[in-house]
């Protein structure tokens, strides 16, 4: 539910200051430990992504208050929170089932923000039909939340939280109780909504298609840390780990360059356009690597690797086939090649890949 119990005309420091989130979120619990650095600007919209356990919902509780955080800091607008009690703080929260009140109309739902900020009863039924005018939703203002789908209890969630004038917008998985059809038309609605929004939005998810269309920085935590972050595309392009690299759909390594050739550490090498020096990543796509049942000739110039397949899926329309050996590594083929190369686990396979489609980095 929604959180704040400051009215419009105190959602900023005395000063007049908007100075988004800053914020170094440190909790102990047991032999976990986060510590995860975040700022924030007023409407920017920044995703937190990570594997389950990584410390991404520990993150949120603490923005919200509802964890305790046992050192660091929390500033929005540059008024310290760490010490604010959650239902005091200028914070809205959209939880990932929704956690409406069952007994209430959706009109009431949204009006409860308002009202515990001292709004009257008038004034609260006012803002909430206006927010759920805004979303789409005026038609089922007097709905209770089962007679409304799933799409629709998120976006009056979502006009709960936003009705509040929070300066702090935090999203807990909000697209992941919704099927594949009704995701797709949210995920567009609430991108929407979340460019018009002027204040801070954090947003946590384990889908990396979520995370790519609705925010504008992803911030990447592993086991309560964070390992990477920059924008969707540098993210994309640039992945520094092997969870960010499966993530995004790249084989990834880590290597030694000398010129046009990456040593690894298991003694293979991949050859790339690039011409570096010095400890670097390789990155290229599974729909680079193309399988030969036997050693092809002529391929001096490309790379060639002799692998098992280890294992086979689809993906997509596309069959990806898990391979080890040399160099472990995933390729995807349309269903009519792994056919003809009659691919199974335990088979070999020669797998290639041109210098062009590598792409290298520094470390």
């Amino acid at each position: 539910m929604t959180a704040g119990a400051h009215d419009a005309d105190a959602r900023t420091p005395e000063n007049g200051s908007a100075e988004g989130l800053d914020a170094r979120l440190v909790v102990e619990r047991g032999s976990f430990r986060l510590d995860v650095a975040l700022s924030v600007a007023p409407g920017e919209v920044v995703a937190l992504l990570g594997p389950n356990g990584a410390g991404k919902t520990t993150a949120l509780r603490a923005l919200a208050g509802l964890t305790p955080l046992t050192g660091g800091r929390l500033r929005l607008d540059g008024t310290a929170l760490e010490r604010t009690p959650p239902e005091s703080r200028p914070v809205g929260v959209v939880f990932q089932d929704y956690l409406l009140f069952p007994h209430l109309t959706a009109l009431d739902n949204v009006a409860f923000g308002p009202r515990c900020q001292g709004a009257t009863r008038a004034e609260g039924r006012a803002r909430a039909a206006e927010w759920l005018g805004r979303l789409g939703l005026a038609e089922h203002a007097g709905a209770k939340p089962r007679r409304l789908s799933g799409g629709q209890a998120q976006r009056v969630a979502l006009a709960r939280a936003l009705a509040t004038r929070p300066r702090l917008l935090l999203l807990d998985e909000p697209l992941a109780a919704l099927d594949a059809r009704t995701r797709l038309e949210v995920r567009a609605q609430l991108r929407r909504h979340l460019a018009e929004f002027e204040a801070v939005a954090v947003l946590v998810t384990h889908d990396p298609l979520d995370a790519m269309v609705l925010a504008d920085r992803l911030v990447v935590v592993e086991d309560g840390r964070v390992v990477q972050e920059g924008t969707p595309s540098d993210i994309a392009r640039h992945p520094r780990t092997d969870y960010i690299a499966q993530l995004v759909g790249l084989n990834l390594y880590r290597g030694e360059a000398r010129g046009h050739t990456v040593r690894l550490g298991a003694g293979a090498g991949i050859t790339t356009a690039e011409d570096l020096s010095g400890p670097v990543f390789v990155a290229f796509p599974p729909s680079a690597v193309t399988l030969h049942r036997d050693r092809p000739t002529g391929a001096s110039a490309r790379n060639l690797w002799r692998c098992e397949v280890a294992g086979l899926e689809t993906h997509g329309d596309q069959i990806r086939a898990d391979l080890g050996g040399e160099l472990p590594l995933v390729a995807d083929l349309t269903a009519v090649a792994a056919a003809e190369l009659d691919l199974h686990p335990g088979a070999t396979v020669w797998a290639a890949v041109k210098a062009t489609q590598t792409h290298a980095y520094p470390v």
